[in-house]
């Protein structure tokens, strides 16, 4: 086939949802009702630590309208994504770990009935003392650990990890700088709340429509948790309105409303309401850290030092992988020769931390960019050059064994610098306005499954009808992001087609090819990919019958506009419609599969397989803001965002996934927290949960790096999570270039700015942040030489195109 320029990628059609949504026709999970429906609500703990002496459910199961109430002994198994920390049920047994741990579920002819007999639900606890500060948890339990499995008390799992010679590494120094960082924690806040509802037919077969990001490994955990064979479990995730990591998982509710659709034989159904949000939440880990790095005078870093403890919450969730992300990403944005991290993820009595977007990346990162600008600062160097002059390598391997290919990091610091005259400005402003500098990197997908399998990592499956149209099933999710669409342009630029022509089914494992869902910013590259190879192999049975059909050779034959041509000779075509009549009675039922598994990466030691991916991208952000000299009051006016995406397939999609991430850094870096009082959550709501509002939101100008990666979909990578990451430093960096004072934590308040200045004002250290870091017994180190040097290693240099 010649070669022919891209007609679709590269440029913005609407998305393929854009018209259903805008009118009202998309029907999400909370809008799906069945015949002969029932309701279920969840009773609550509103305990953070006890044991459940009894549960008395006599009075609530003759309540009008009541069909029946479970309590945990009807949910005698743990379940848990993660094979490290199986240690939840879906209702509470002996103990509660948290306020709004569900210890009962009641079923009910309406919502209404089943929220008014939860009050007659008698709970009798006996409180234990509860864990809720880092502190608490690193110190001897004074009580019951909250699991037994932990490592120690409630210190759920310790790691220990060394690249090279990292004591030798801080002799070689010219400067050592040593700083402590704290992250607040804090959630997603999508717009749509969890909801599920479930259906078992007489035949036994289970169908469960939930608002997940990852309908696969629900699928997996009913099946298992049920004994029922897979053949028999169905689920289907419904557009979901957003998830951003806070749906990544199985939920208790998925399984209680599975359960009681099992025990009635009716269908039932569960909606969360906001605050019940704040409780399932998964969001963002508090995290705190201590770094030390050693430089040369000219800023090259010799050997980094990391190490942090994790507020986990009550439960497992993605702990695990959460503590070797945080430890991962340091050292493949600038060339770091040796590095240690040393982790400890802690069991709390606050609802359980998992996946936020960036997982486990923005609060390292928040460390490393800002101590970065305290070196420059030290070393008299400008920060843009500090970065820019010790870049880590294309096609290189770091020092903890990730590939890293292209690399757009050094392009995006200059595009960001330009675009705001960072060199004339930086350090020039007047008093109270200032600039900051950050960069960041994150994952395209992940390379290693959640659990151990040698299986595709994506699959698609194509079906084209007599009509000249295409159907694309795919087990991917669309959470706002656009996947769909992709999938879409990917298959029409393929068959010369619009995007209108193609009609995209996911999110359904009866129908669509096993997708391991949507998070770590997989579903461009990985369902992208399987989205090529299926159509490809289509595509050459269709330019077979119009080689014989237009009497040319294949090679010369061009697809476009809904027409294939006979390069030569532009009059010599045939529409699509009639070609896919002609291949169909020469081939058969034209349809097709494809699939993707990513390379094998990374390196051999314990915990390895968190941190390799396909390709990482690369982003560059810098914030001006400006400062109120007499009440701190902090804004920012404005944001320059570069971020390398590889190829930008629908650039309008790419806009708005940098600018959704902008949005989300600013409010994490300006006003989000999740805490507590006595063990109460304080803000379980859109009123009292601070976030930005548009009034709030500043000028932001975006700059797209193309790499044209060549693991990705005609060059693409991620741009889902990658651009979060730079904007919280950026915006710390630039308080300090305003008025000279740190705040080395989350969120960045008034009041913080306002009590540094008063400390600046007196002649003392202008900081806000941690001041101790408690002392851990760590595992014995696990110590592993790198095995590469700059040059490219063998898994790179030998990486097939799939171009």
């Amino acid at each position: 086939m010649q070669t022919q320029p891209n007609n679709l990628i590269g440029t913005s059609p609407r998305k393929v949802d854009a018209v259903r949504k805008v009118t009202g026709q998309t029907r999400y999970t909370g809008d799906i009702d069945l015949p002969r429906q029932l309701h279920c609500k969840l009773l609550r703990s509103t305990q953070p630590y006890a044991h459940i002496e009894r549960i008395d459910t006599t009075s609530a199961q003759h309540q009008p309208g009541v069909v029946g109430v479970l309590t945990g002994e009807d949910f005698p198994k743990l379940y848990g994504l993660v094979t490290a920390s199986v240690d939840e049920r879906p209702l509470a047994v002996d103990k509660v770990r948290f306020v709004g741990d569900p210890v009962a579920a009641v079923v009910a002819l309406t919502e209404e009935e089943a929220a008014a007999a939860l009050h007659r639900i008698e709970v009798i606890y006996a409180p234990l003392q509860p864990v809720m500060t880092i502190a608490q948890g690193v110190a001897p339990t004074q009580d019951e650990p909250l699991h037994a499995y932990a490592e120690r008390d409630n210190v759920q799992k310790m790691l220990a990890l060394q690249f090279g010679d990292v004591d030798q590494g801080f002799a070689e120094a010219d400067w050592l700088q040593e700083d402590l960082f704290f992250y607040e924690g804090n959630t997603h806040l999508a717009m749509e709340e969890h909801a599920t509802l479930a259906q078992y037919e007489a035949d036994g077969k289970l169908t469960v429509w939930s608002s997940t990001q990852t309908p696969h490994y629900l699928h997996r955990t009913l099946a298992d948790y049920f004994n029922l064979p897979a053949s028999r479990v169905r689920v289907i995730a419904p557009p979901t309105g957003g998830g951003f990591g806070g749906k990544a998982e199985p939920f208790n509710h998925e399984l209680v409303v599975a359960k009681a659709a099992m025990l009635t034989g009716r269908p039932v159904k569960l909606v969360l309401t906001r605050e019940e949000v704040f409780y399932v939440h998964r969001g963002r880990h508090p995290v705190l850290m201590r770094l030390k790095t050693g430089v040369k005078a000219d800023g090259a870093i010799t050997a980094l030092d990391f190490e942090a403890i994790l507020d986990g919450g009550a439960y497992g969730s993605y702990g695990v992988v959460t503590t070797h992300y945080v430890g991962a990403l340091q050292t493949v944005t600038y060339h770091v020769p040796t590095y240690r991290f040393q982790g400890a993820r802690l069991l709390t009595n606050k609802p359980p931390c998992g996946p936020k977007r960036g997982h486990g990346t923005p609060q390292p990162r928040f460390a490393l960019e800002i101590q970065l600008d305290k070196i420059a600062e030290k070393l008299s160097i400008n920060p843009l050059d500090l970065r820019l002059n010790h870049l880590a390598l294309p096609y290189s391997q770091t020092a903890n064994h990730l590939t890293i290919t292209t690399i757009g990091l050094g392009d995006c610091l200059q595009a960001v610098a330009e675009r705001s005259a960072f060199r004339a400005r930086y350090g020039q402003l007047p008093l109270g306005r200032g600039l900051g500098l950050a960069a960041g990197a994150y994952v395209t997908g992940a390379a290693r499954p959640i659990y151990a399998n040698q299986m595709p990592h994506a699959g698609v499956q194509l079906l084209l009808d007599r009509g000249g149209g295409v159907t694309v099933f795919c087990g991917s999710t669309d959470i706002g992001q656009g996947s769909d669409s992709i999938l879409a342009m990917i298959v029409a630029e393929e068959l010369g087609l619009t995007v209108e022509d193609v009609h995209v089914v996911t999110s359904d494992t009866a129908l669509t090819p096993v997708d391991l869902g949507s998070f770590s910013s997989r579903v461009t590259l990985m369902a992208g990919n399987a989205a090529l190879a299926a159509v490809r192999q289509v595509k050459a049975k269709l330019l077979q019958t119009a080689a014989r059909v237009l009497r040319v050779e294949e090679a010369t034959l061009t697809l476009r506009d809904e027409r294939i041509f006979a390069a030569e000779n532009n009059k010599r075509s045939i529409a699509y419609r009639d070609l896919v009549k002609l291949a169909e009675a020469e081939h058969g039922t034209l349809g097709s599969t494809g699939s993707y598994t990513p390379p094998e990466r990374g390196g051999r030691y314990r915990g390895a397989a968190l941190g390799p991916t396909p390709a990482y991208s690369y982003s560059a952000c810098i914030a001006e803001v400006l400062i109120d000299l007499e009440t701190a009051e902090l804004r920012v006016e404005k944001i320059w965002l570069a971020h390398d995406v590889g190829r930008a397939l629908n650039p309008r999609l790419v806009e708005g996934q940098i600018e959704g991430s902008v949005y989300m850094g600013l409010g994490e870096a300006l006003m989000e927290e999740q805490v507590f009082r006595r063990g109460l959550h304080k803000a379980p709501s859109m009123l009292d949960y601070k976030s930005l509002t548009f009034l709030e939101m500043p000028e932001i100008e975006t700059i797209l790096i193309e790499t044209h990666e060549p693991e990705g979909p005609y060059g693409a990578k991620e741009v889902g999570q990658g651009p979060l990451l730079p904007v919280m430093p950026a915006i710390a960096n630039a308080v300090y270039d305003a008025v000279g004072v740190r705040i080395d934590e989350t969120p960045i308040t008034a009041a913080k700015i306002f009590k540094a200045l008063q400390l600046k004002a007196k002649g003392e250290t202008a900081r806000i942040g941690p001041t101790h870091f408690p002392a851990l017994a760590y595992p014995e180190l696990l110590r592993v030489e790198s095995q590469w040097g700059q040059a490219a290693p063998p898994s790179v240099s030998n990486s097939r195109r799939r171009q």
